[in-house]
């Protein structure tokens, strides 16, 4: 599989520092980057048609991952 869009450093460039210092110091921002990271290739799987799924279930991934891209950027600020 090649590229998967919406990687939390795309998302957040000028962050990269600070997501990756986050990720070692703070165990819930690291369990938020995680599940961010699954939910994303989960959704990339599904839009490739790796993995089929209908387009409720995938909407409904894509609700959960900028619900997650939302906590982040708090966390972020």
């Amino acid at each position: 599989m090649g590229h998967t869009p919406h990687e939390l450093h795309e998302e957040f460039p000028e962050k990269a520092q600070k997501i990756h210092d986050l990720r070692m110091s703070d165990s819930h921002f690291a369990k938020l980057a995680d599940a961010y990271h699954a939910l994303n290739r989960e959704i990339h799987r599904g839009d490739t048609n790796v993995e089929p799924m209908d387009d409720f279930h995938l909407e409904d991934l894509k609700k959960r991952r900028l619900a997650l891209l939302d906590e982040i950027s708090v966390r972020l600020a």
